[in-house]
């Protein structure tokens, strides 16, 4: 990321916290948002959309935003939320809860998106803000680690789905486990996939 990349939002960083979510497209599992306040004078290199970076380059940069920010936090809405108040409303409640958690009030939060939570600070959501303002992608970054390490954990909770290798994903591995060992409580009953299979399964 550059400087002709980043954009001048006229506010010290110290009060700047960029949000982003992960887990929008799973059939399966919570969605999760992370909110970070990164600190300017302990700068981060490598920062970008965490999908553009390997597994393991992720987890490291993981663990250097978690000691590095000033604050960061996560915040996630679970199955039953999704399926009742669908998953654009979710994404926004995981981003709010993440918000709040903070152990710093930001003055300012930018968002990764069209689309704005309810935060009580003024609120910006950028396009492919992921890429382009670095607190976005720190929150991308530890909001994608901390769901891939749960949904590894799920794994060995509901063997047979391959949660560990496509997080939820609907894959054609994922969508013939449905089939074969039927829908869990961990699956988003809301989705297509997920109501077809209940359907024929009755």
């Amino acid at each position: 990321m550059n400087n002709k990349e980043s954009r001048d939002f006229n506010i010290n960083q110290h009060q700047v916290a960029g949000v982003d979510e992960v887990g929008r497209g799973p059939l399966a599992g919570p969605v999760v948002a992370a909110a970070v306040i990164l600190d300017p004078n302990n700068p981060i290199k490598g920062l970008m959309d965490s999908k553009k970076l390997t597994e393991k380059k992720r987890e490291t940069l993981a663990i250097e935003i978690k000691e590095k920010a000033l604050s960061w936090a996560l915040g996630r809405a679970e199955v039953e939320e999704i399926d009742q108040i669908n998953i654009l409303q979710a994404s926004l409640v995981a981003m709010s809860r993440a918000v709040a958690g903070l152990t710093m009030v930001p003055q300012q939060v930018l968002v990764d998106g069209n689309k704005c939570p309810d935060v009580p600070c003024p609120v910006e959501a950028i396009i492919k803000g992921d890429s382009l303002v670095e607190s976005i992608s720190a929150a991308s970054i530890i909001a994608k680690v901390a769901r891939d390490t749960e949904m590894v954990q799920l794994d060995a909770e509901y063997p047979g789905y391959g949660l560990a290798k496509h997080k939820g994903y609907p894959t054609a591995m994922h969508r013939q486990a449905l089939i074969d060992l039927g829908v869990t409580i961990i699956h988003r009953r809301s989705y297509k996939p997920v109501r077809a299979v209940l359907e024929i399964l009755g």
